[in-house]
């Protein structure tokens, strides 16, 4: 039971980071998606923001690429679902 929620968290983290980068996309949210927009990085911040803090972003002419969401998409993955979800499958 704890097991299936685990695993379930662990998915449902991937789609909330997908959304934190479409939202990051758009450099002026209309209203309503402000406090949307809010919450995810209050939930995704936490992880991204120590890896940040080491991995300097990838320089592609005038743009910088923030690799941390990447590093994350790696890690679950290869690392934390096969665990999370190899002992605890859905």
């Amino acid at each position: 039971m704890i097991g299936d929620v685990l695993c379930l968290l662990v998915s449902l983290y991937v789609y909330v980071l997908i959304a934190r980068i479409i939202l990051s996309w758009i450099p002026s949210l209309p209203e309503p998606l402000v406090p949307i927009a809010r919450g995810l990085r209050a939930i995704t911040d936490p992880v991204l923001a120590p890896l940040r803090g080491r991995i300097p972003p990838l320089q592609l002419g005038g743009v910088a690429l923030d690799l941390s969401p990447i590093i994350v998409f790696l890690l679950i993955a290869w690392v934390v679902r096969p665990l999370v979800c190899a002992f605890f499958p859905i």
